[in-house]
């Protein structure tokens, strides 16, 4: 029987919810002098950002900062604001982690195909979108003009984040030899850092992801007719143009997503690998060989020792793949219907590094180490590292694993208690939903406020920092995976880097672009749409027409960032562009 929700979640869950109701009914501010409530969507503005004057300083004296939501704390100083910014980050980052994990338990229920196409890649752009949203909502039409750059901004260093940094920190941690024929041998890393020697290769799939993704710069390019030919008119009916194109191009995507769901389908093969271990893992904690993790987090190597001359049964130093297997029937995984057979080959796969089709004792214990911080990594655990611990990642992996078959492959096995998951899911989403609503207008406040304390544009701030708070959970996920070495693995981490600036050029976008028509706002953003235009373009050619990329390549992907905030400096600055 699955265990109630911990009262901590419930109580997050109904903070994040009540903060999603006040946003909903607009921003208020409470005076306690008097009780006196103001309804002006611009009162939470400082009145300088409001009202475009300076009040006189005993005014400003006494009124200070405003709260947001009447609660939220506040501050004028820079340190302050750059506190309130982390904070406000790290509850972002979190309503992005609730999100990604009630999408996959909405999985268990519904199934790949719509919910996987459909649902789950605009839930993980949710973040992305609410923020951009907020940044030019509220406060009169002038503020919304200086506050929407921020919009612009996470926009632009989202798409360029993932694009570079995150593209070519996947290529150093994914990086295997390469063989005469430019192709990369799995899990070998033998050459360090040859330029030439190592690198990553993918799948064809893969590369149509990344022309995908090239093709959606497409509404870029219609908003930026005007500027191109230089028009005088015709700025609103070119607005209007690219939000139906990246609509148009969004549902273009999704539909493309159901009808060839192939990523759901690559994950399959991971997923199962990770249930084969989990239950491993499981299992040799069950069984009296001790607790694999201390109650500090730490891996119990003694233990995991002893798990190594279990399975070797003739006490070789070494593990043989029949010895493997052996161990894998022994396991009697009743959950689900497992091939013992393609299971040790998994696993012999994953531990072997020195590809001699034996599993020696080092390489045991350096793949057991990998799969516990997979494990700590999966599961919201409460700090203390015990067989329940085991038992909800292999619940996870358990669950992923029947998400992710494609109904022709499906034994027709009910899921455990399919109203708890639901509700689960549903609790999870609408926390998620309800932290992002709720969080994304003050972290824009803050920024914005931090940025007017250090005459640093807020551009520059929210192109850095603030894709940090919405992406680093699909960061972390993905470099985990490269960190496989495996071409599977590093796949389907591409093809999701590929996927998430997808949705940046068509789905933020729209939310963008649907705010500056809404509002009435000035389009001036060229050199910032240039940026983005020039990395997915670069990227999306470079990595359109090949599937294997030396490890010199991360050095292009590295560089593109910091030319990009240069170019955005000197259009702006130096020629005027802004």
């Amino acid at each position: 029987m699955t265990a109630p929700p911990p009262p901590r979640l419930l109580l997050v869950l109904l903070l994040a919810v009540l903060l999603g109701a006040v946003a909903a009914h607009g921003r208020r501010l409470l005076t306690f002098d008097g009780l006196q409530r103001s309804a002006d969507p611009t009162a939470l503005r400082l009145p300088s950002q409001s009202e475009g004057q300076q009040p006189p300083p005993r005014a400003a004296a006494e009124q200070g900062c405003e709260m947001t939501y009447g609660f939220l704390p506040c501050t004028e100083t820079a340190a302050g604001n750059l506190f309130l910014a982390v904070a406000y980050g790290f509850l972002m980052f979190k309503s992005a982690t609730y999100l990604s994990a009630g999408s996959e338990l909405l999985l268990e229920i519904l199934g790949p195909g719509i919910v996987g196409g459909l649902f789950l890649p605009i839930l993980g752009a949710l973040p992305d979108a609410l923020l951009i949203l907020v940044s030019g909502l509220s406060g009169s039409k002038e503020v919304a003009q200086s506050q929407v750059l921020i919009g612009m901004g996470l926009l632009a260093g989202s798409t360029v984040m993932l694009l570079t940094i995150l593209w070519g920190s996947c290529v150093v941690v994914g990086k295997c030899d390469l063989s005469e024929d430019s192709t990369t041998l799995d899990s070998q890393d033998t050459k360090a850092f040859s330029l030439f020697g190592s690198g990553v290769s993918t799948d064809l799939q893969t590369s149509y992801a990344a022309r995908i993704m090239a093709i959606s710069v497409l509404p870029f390019i219609v908003v930026q007719i005007p500027s191109i030919l230089k028009l005088q008119s015709g700025h609103w009916l070119t607005l209007m143009l690219g939000l139906i194109v990246s609509v148009l191009l969004l549902l273009t995507y999704c539909l493309y997503q159901i009808c060839q769901p192939w990523i759901q389908r690559r994950k399959l093969e991971y997923s199962r690998l990770k249930h084969v271990m989990s239950g491993l893992l499981k299992h040799a904690q069950m069984h009296t060989f001790g607790r694999l993790i201390d109650d500090d987090g730490s891996p119990n190597v003694p233990v995991i020792e002893k798990l190594f001359h279990k399975i070797d049964l003739d006490n070789d130093g070494r593990i043989e793949r029949g010895e493997l297997q052996a161990f894998i029937v022994g396991i009697n995984f009743e959950d689900i219907d497992l091939d013992s057979n393609l299971a040790a080959d998994q696993v012999m796969a994953d531990f072997d590094r020195s590809q001699n089709n034996l599993i020696e004792k080092g390489e045991f214990i350096d793949g057991v180490l990998r799969w516990l911080e997979e494990a700590k990594r999966a599961v919201v655990a409460s700090g203390v590292y015990s067989k329940k611990f085991m038992e909800d990642f292999h619940t996870t992996t358990r669950d992923e694993h029947t998400a992710l078959l494609d109904k022709d492959e499906d034994d027709g096995e009910s899921i455990e208690n399919p109203t708890w998951t639901c509700c689960k899911a549903i609790a999870l989403l609408l926390l998620g939903t309800a932290m992002a609503a709720a969080f994304a207008d003050p972290l824009v406040d803050a920024v914005h406020n931090f940025s007017s304390a250090t005459s640093i544009p807020s551009f520059f701030i929210s192109f850095i920092a603030m894709p940090l708070a919405t992406n680093s959970s699909e960061a972390v996920s993905a470099i985990i995976f490269a960190s496989r070495k495996k071409q599977r693995t590093l796949s389907l981490t591409f093809s999701e880097v590929y996927g998430g600036v997808t949705m940046n050029n068509t789905l933020c976008l729209a939310v963008f672009l649907a705010l500056v028509y809404i509002r009435g706002l000035t389009w001036d953003f060229s050199s910032e749409v240039l940026v983005i235009f020039l990395v997915c373009i670069i990227m999306g050619l470079f990595t359109s027409f090949r599937t294997t990329f030396p490890l010199w390549t991360c050095f292009v992907a590295f560089l593109l960032y910091p030319l990009s905030l240069i170019l955005v400096y000197i259009l702006d600055y130096k020629f005027g562009w802004s």
